[in-house]
Parts: structure tokens; sequence; C-alpha cells
């Protein structure tokens, strides 16, 4: 199927694929007129790695789970080394959200002091 199918078909974009292609994760022929063809497989393949990114993983995380891309991703059991990939995804994460929050409360305060300074009018 061409790229426009299979975006159509896993709810992505032809940019994703062909990002997803860069990075090493799926892989095309090209039809005599130059098209990217993908076979049916990659219907799978896409979808896990969309779940795997919507999970919170990043591409260079998904690398990882290349071996297990073509199968049942969400039903297999994790492994060891994918359970660790993912807990240091989790920490990275919420080290960003606590900075933000961090961020975030400064904000809230120095607005409240600002309006309590500020003169009546």
């Amino acid at each position: 199927m061409r790229i426009g199918e299979l975006a159509r078909r896993t709810g992505t974009t032809a940019r994703a694929l062909r990002h997803y292609e860069q990075a090493g994760l799926l892989t095309s022929e090209r039809a005599a007129n130059g098209y990217r063809v993908h076979d049916a497989s990659a219907e799978v393949r896409v979808r896990n790695i969309r779940l795997l990114l919507e999970a919170g993983l990043t591409l260079e995380d998904v690398r990882f789970f290349a071996g297990c891309l073509d199968g049942d991703i969400a039903t297999a059991p994790p492994s060891p080394q994918g359970l660790r990939i993912a807990e240091e995804r989790l920490a990275v994460l919420e080290a960003r959200i606590a900075a933000q929050t961090e961020i975030r409360d400064r904000l809230r305060a120095a607005l409240r002091h600002a309006s309590r300074s500020r003169p009546a009018a």
C-alpha cells in the first residue's frame, strides 16, 4: 500500500511515517514511479509505534522494541529491559512535570504579588 493509504489506515500522517522510516523503525520499497510502498504488516508496526509513543516513550526508546513491533505488543508480557526503559522515561517525565510545576507556582506567586502592589483604580 502507498504511504497515504497507510497513514489513513493508522490515523497518522505521511510525514510521521517518513520520520519513522528515517528512524529505522519502518521500511518501504520504491515502486517504479518512485512512490513508497509498504506491505500490509506495516499497519500493525505503525500502530505499535504509535501506542508506545502515546504511552510517553520517545522514538529512541521505541527502537529498543523494534524486534516486537510486528506482534501484539499491547498484550505481550513486558520484558525486564522494556520495563526499565519505561521506568526511566517515567522518571524523566516526572522530573519535567515537577520543574514546570515549580515554574508555574513561581509565576502564580509573582502575579499575586504584582496584583497586591498595583494601585487601586
